[in-house]
């Protein structure tokens, strides 16, 4: 079974990081979120969540994928954490999948994992934040293995691309169809 990091840092947006996590344990992948710091991890929106286990734990597992959702100051968070800068450059030169939502992408640039021509979305506005990539219109990009998507409102079309590669398309479409999204969605 393929294994997923999901990592939670305060101002995390909640509709990013909640519907990835249940879209892909839908799809039968093991989804692992963990906090940067001990306890409950206060979201953008001021919701109070306990995610599986600390970063520090995680770190001691291996994952097929990163998903960093994004929310601010989360995103911010992200970025300055070390230890997750330091998965990332290793799952970059590994060839794993990596995905950000929102202002997250802009992580990837900051850190070198989306650079010179390699294309992106990220949350209108966010962008100026960070410098490398091609930022594209339009809701999802992908480059490689990099995977990024606009905001709260494209987080199921996130999940389900991620799905689709992580999984089998047979799977994807399994999981769509359970969701009852409205037609045209993902």
């Amino acid at each position: 079974m393929k294994r997923v990091l999901v990592p939670l840092a305060e101002g995390f947006e909640e509709m990013e990081a909640i519907i990835v996590i249940d879209v892909l344990r839908r799809a039968g992948l093991e989804v692992v979120s963990a906090s940067l710091k001990e306890g409950p991890v206060t979201a953008s929106r001021r919701s109070r969540h306990l995610a599986d286990t600390t970063l520090e734990e995680a770190l001691k597992n291996d994952f097929d994928a990163i998903v960093l959702p994004g929310g601010q100051p989360g995103s911010d968070n992200l970025r300055a954490d070390v230890r997750l800068a330091q998965m990332l450059k290793k799952y970059k030169n590994e060839n794993r999948v990596i995905a950000a939502i929102c202002a997250a992408p802009n992580v990837l640039r900051h850190h070198g994992i989306i650079t010179g021509s390699d294309p992106f979305v990220c949350f209108p506005g966010t962008e100026n934040s960070a410098s490398g990539g091609r930022q594209e219109s339009g809701r999802l990009a992908r480059s490689g293995q990099v995977f990024t998507s606009i905001g709260p409102g494209s987080a199921f079309e996130f999940a389900l691309a991620l799905v689709g590669e992580l999984c089998t398309d047979e799977v994807r479409e399994k999981v769509k169809l359970a969701l009852q999204l409205p037609p045209g969605v993902a």
